[in-house]
């Protein structure tokens, strides 16, 4: 079943899969969350009572408060007036003036006795018109100023003292009166006190009173106008010093019982706490939150320099265990209105984190925890809170990211109990910090519950990770740090086998092992895989195990009374009747594919040439091995140590220069024979390789010093 996935995941390209996956784990995601973004509403109306107390789930700013307060500072503000001094002054010479005016056409209209007797009738108009002329210009510029013909007549026709009473009076009356501060609002009544005055003045002739009156109120102007730039500056600071009126996060809107008004009525609809209120901008935001984790994800995948079988499977590991995690949440999250407390904190914080950083590689799980840290946010997010449950939150962050500084080795199973018990530190750390941010008094019982909780979490990572691992291992095929350390276990069936059956291949393997996962190390890859596929890549020698050198013990050789190709073909058959057993025992991919390819395509020469002594005709084919040439460095470096060991074993007081010779001459010949050109391997990390080998077997068959024999 599994060629068949493989074989229709070969079928499509893994941008598009990687594109499915993501849509696929986002839509999951988005419904999963959806419901603990709705806030809760109520059906009320106006003027009934409260069916609870109501409070705020977040902090708004009233605008309509606000404005109402900012309106009554404005209100407040005292105009600004500039008095004007030269008001009284001015005013008075417009009295003098027309004044003035009236005396020049007195004087320019007077005339002999007789002539005015023969023309009356026409003198009397004669005599007005020069006199509105003059006045035009102050007429028109003074709205007050409306003379009618009979009043410029009797101004015309009064006696000289009499204008000058007047004149004198209203002079001194209006300097008077605008000597003080006269607002706008304020010159109506002071031009009713000067007319009042001019009607009680006695000396002011009958004829021309209305004259004079006219010309007293229109006198009479505001001394103090408004400073409208000045006012304005004082309106909009005023404005400004009121600070926003904001209904605060959990503050109570109506207590239980109480009548709702028009007031809170305008605040509960305000809030979105009415159930005749549907507002989308909650799900827009969800819905942006998630596509910025699916976008984070697809950088993550699309830009790897994984092999894309590898990188494949980390996917569906990665989207499947970010989404078990988003799962346990949401399940969590429903349990959690039936405590007082915040079960959040049970939440397994390093468990998506530790299957990714197993199953998958270290920068997927440190994006994979960061993403469910924010996740988290989202669902536990409680009703008084801001927009993420950021305790969580951080919570999750901390207690993930401090699993995976502490999971660099996972030799032993050890190893993971030593990363839970870290994690379960850190969950402490956090949690004594938020419980005294938070100022709160906390009994007994909920302190016990709280680091209960930490521990637990903390303990659960491990635990279900050890639970949950065989299971991805087994769906996808994949090969873990931990399935790799029980498979190295000497007890395993297969490795008791090779060690009973043939002692001397179990003793190779073990040295080959050591050489390999020290090469590999060296040039970057995976010395663990190295070690444990050495461990297994001869089993295939258990079937037929006298016919392998290193097993021969009694120092009988079947192979002498046999044809060279029967020989080749029993030493042959080892590499794919290892893979066959390995395939038996379900054991991985990639130890199969070592047992497989340690060979590669070369060829047995001893019987090669054996035959062509022989004087036969001979196919060298026959006497190749069936391959395929290592596809990965892993195979590449086994392949190597595998022929190195053979070989440096077989030699006779090996020293630094022999051997160093021989790992030289025989890396060469894999490379002339073309053996590595399917893997990756570099000539500059065929070289680092070399020099490894040779120290690594410097080390182990160094020269022995001679002790001098006793007496």
């Amino acid at each position: 079943m599994e060629k068949h996935f493989n074989k229709l995941l070969n079928m499509i390209s893994f941008r598009t899969l990687l594109i499915v996956v993501l849509l696929i784990t986002g839509f999951l995601q988005f419904f999963l969350m959806l419901g603990n973004i709705r806030s809760t509403t109520y059906d009320i109306q106006a003027f009934q009572l409260a069916p609870e107390t109501i409070r705020s789930v977040k902090t708004i700013e009233d605008t309509v408060k606000t404005e109402q307060e900012r309106t009554h500072a404005e209100e407040a503000v005292e105009p600004v007036y500039l008095f004007n001094e030269e008001t009284a002054e001015h005013r008075s010479s417009l009295v003098t003036s027309i004044f003035d005016i009236i005396e020049d056409v007195r004087e320019e209209t007077s005339s002999k006795e007789e002539e005015k007797e023969e023309k009356e009738e026409v003198s009397v108009e004669n005599s007005i018109s020069p006199l509105r002329e003059k006045l035009k210009d102050i007429t028109d510029s003074q709205s007050l100023l409306v003379f009618s013909n009979s009043q410029l007549q009797s101004l015309l026709e009064a006696t000289d003292s009499e204008l000058k009473e007047a004149e004198a009076f209203l002079v001194k009356e209006i300097k008077t009166m605008l000597k003080e501060p006269i607002r706008i609002e304020g010159v109506p009544l002071k031009r009713n006190e000067i007319e009042t005055k001019i009607r009680q003045q006695n000396s002011i002739d009958e004829g021309i009173l209305d004259s004079v009156i006219i010309i007293g109120r229109a006198a009479i102007l505001e001394t103090e106008i408004l400073d409208e730039v000045r006012t304005e500056e004082l309106i909009l600071k005023a404005r400004e010093e009121v600070e926003p009126t904001r209904i605060l996060q959990g503050q109570i809107i109506v207590q239980e019982g109480e009548l709702i008004d028009r007031e809170v009525f305008r605040q509960l609809e305000l809030l979105g706490l009415l159930n005749n209120q549907t507002s989308t901008k909650p799900v827009l935001g969800l819905s942006i939150l998630v596509i910025l984790q699916i976008a984070f994800m697809y950088i993550l995948f699309n830009y790897s320099d994984m092999e894309l079988q590898n990188k494949r499977k980390a996917l569906f590991v990665t989207a499947i265990v970010y989404s078990f995690a988003i799962i346990l949440m949401k399940v969590i999250s429903l349990l959690s209105d039936q405590f007082d407390a915040t079960i959040a904190f049970l939440y397994p914080t390093a468990l998506a984190t530790m299957l990714v950083r197993l199953l998958a590689n270290e920068k997927a799980a440190v994006l994979v925890t960061i993403l469910s840290a924010a996740s988290a946010g989202v669902i536990f997010h409680e009703g008084y809170s801001a927009v993420l449950q950021m305790d969580i939150v951080l919570y999750i962050i901390f207690g993930g990211l401090s699993s995976i500084y502490f999971m660099r080795s996972m030799e032993k199973r050890s190893h993971l109990l030593k990363a839970c018990a870290v994690v379960s530190i850190f969950n402490l750390l956090f949690i004594a910090f938020y419980l005294l941010m938070s100022q709160s008094n906390y009994d007994l019982f909920e302190l016990a519950f709280y680091t209960v909780a930490g521990i637990a979490s903390g303990i659960l990572s491990g635990a279900l990770t050890m639970g949950l691992l065989p299971f991805f291992e087994s769906a996808f095929g994949l090969l873990s740090t931990m399935r790799l350390i029980e498979l190295s276990n000497p007890n395993h069936p297969l490795l008791k086998k090779l060690l009973t059956e043939t002692p001397g291949t179990y003793h190779h393997s073990v040295m080959v092992a050591n050489l390999a996962e020290a090469a590999c190390e060296a040039i970057g890859a995976d010395g663990l895989l190295a070690r444990v596929g050495c461990y297994y890549h001869d089993i295939g020698k258990t079937k037929r195990p006298a016919f392998f050198i290193e097993n021969q013990m009694s120092g009988i050789n079947p192979h002498d009374s046999l044809p060279p190709e029967r020989s080749a073909e029993i030493i042959i058959a080892h590499t794919t009747d290892g893979a066959n057993l390995l395939e038996q025992h379900k054991m991985p991919k990639e130890i199969v594919d070592i047992a497989l390819q340690h060979h590669g395509t070369s060829t047995l020469k001893f019987f090669f040439h054996k035959a062509k002594d022989e004087g036969k005709e001979v196919d060298e084919k026959i006497f190749s091995y069936p391959g395929p040439k290592p596809q990965t460095k892993e195979a590449a470096v086994v392949s190597i140590a595998d022929s190195v060991e053979a070989a440096v074993r077989s030699m006779k007081q090996p020293n630094s220069e022999k051997i160093q010779q021989l790992v030289h001459s025989i890396i060469q010949s894999r490379v002339q024979e073309h053996q590595f050109d399917e893997c990756d391997v570099s000539i500059k990390e065929l070289k680092i390789i070399e020099k490894v080998l040779c120290e690594t077997l410097n080390g182990i068959f160094h020269s022995r010093i001679e002790y001098p024999k006793e007496g």
